[in-house]
């Protein structure tokens, strides 16, 4: 998809948060390939051990091979941009929303376009969470409103509307049955998709919480806030089985921090969790501790929407100006961040 190019890039501490962060290796030469999309990239997910899906305000939606960089299909039905992608690791088929009001399902190996369409929501659609099993489908919305799906016959089952409830994000708890969603009203809830119920909540936050995901083993949320010059910016752990509070903070962003993701165990002998900013950065931070591990700055990306881990060793962020960002962390050595390629 377009001629191989060389160019380097520094690292940068100029956003670290503390002195923990190591110093940043020596630069690195950065594959740069063809653009998966035209304009940003607003949304990555990891379909498969090789294969990566993204979103993007060109109002397409892209299977790549992150390992070679290469886009393999694209995928147009959406009239306006797309701005969430999910799926279940290892399936063919995964979901995008648009500021269409439309969920679209698609299939990898499937030609004729998308092969299911979720109709109902009068605004934005701006959540997205998919069952383990892939049949079930819960969507949130800037209406205020959660339905579930029938993945098969694109029918609504359950709705249920919170005034001034502007979804933000959605992820599904692992071997559960329950969805943690966040919310522009900053408090964060946790929905029995049985019955499309609020089974729990945790206190306000202060910020407009934008992003979440969930523990391997079920057990902590990750949310992540908007804010500027420092404030607000932070990531925030909860314990989902208990709601007294939040359990951590990790604070060292200047601007918001729009995505958060747990990394696997099988990373790093530590429990690890990545941010990714609209200040160009992506950390990786212990858990535990709350210290930050590494700190790593995208020269020339703008805002950075979305992160997604492919393998033990890499994990993909998604920008608003160079596409989608393939970096490597180095276990062995700190941790330490480093991008590799550009696709």
């Amino acid at each position: 998809m377009g001629k191989l190019q060389s160019k380097f890039r520094r690292n940068s501490s100029k956003y670290r948060a503390d002195s923990h962060v190591r110093e940043s290796p020596p630069p690195q030469v950065i594959q740069q390939q063809s653009r998966a999309h035209t304009d940003a990239v607003t949304a990555v997910v990891a379909l498969k051990s090789d294969l990566c899906v993204s979103g993007g305000k060109d109002k397409a939606v892209v299977v790549s091979n992150w390992r070679t960089g290469t886009a393999l299909k694209r995928f147009v039905g959406h009239d306006r941009e797309v701005n969430k992608v999910v799926c279940v690791f290892g399936s063919n088929r995964f979901f995008s929303s648009s500021r269409d009001k439309t969920v679209l399902m698609w299939d990898l190996h499937s030609k004729l376009g998308f092969i299911q369409k979720f109709l109902g929501h009068q605004l934005t659609v701006t959540g997205l969470a998919v069952s383990p099993d892939s049949m079930q489908l819960l969507t949130g919305s800037r209406d205020n409103t959660l339905c579930k799906w029938d993945v098969e016959s694109g029918q609504c089952l359950l709705k249920n509307t919170i005034s001034r409830n502007l979804v933000t994000h959605m992820c599904w708890v692992p071997g559960k049955s329950y969805v943690v969603q966040t919310s522009e009203d900053k408090v964060i809830r946790v929905w029995d998709s049985r019955n499309l119920q609020a089974a729990q909540s945790f206190p306000m936050k202060q910020y407009i919480q934008m992003h979440c995901d969930v523990s391997e083993d079920g057990n902590y949320c990750l949310t992540c806030s908007n804010g500027f010059g420092g404030q607000g910016c932070e990531a925030t752990l909860w314990d989902l089985r208990q709601t007294k509070g939040q359990v951590r903070e990790y604070k060292g962003h200047l601007q918001t921090t729009a995505s958060c993701i747990f990394l696997p165990k099988s990373m790093c002998a530590m429990p690890l969790i990545a941010t990714s900013s609209h200040d160009c950065t992506v950390k990786i931070w212990d858990r535990d501790s709350g210290v930050c591990r590494s700190s790593l700055w995208l020269d020339g990306s703008g805002p950075l929407s979305s992160l997604a881990v492919c393998d033990n060793t890499s994990i993909l962020c998604a920008s608003f100006n160079l596409g989608v960002h393939t970096l490597r962390i180095e276990s062995s050595r700190g941790p330490f961040l480093q991008e590799v390629a550009t696709f």
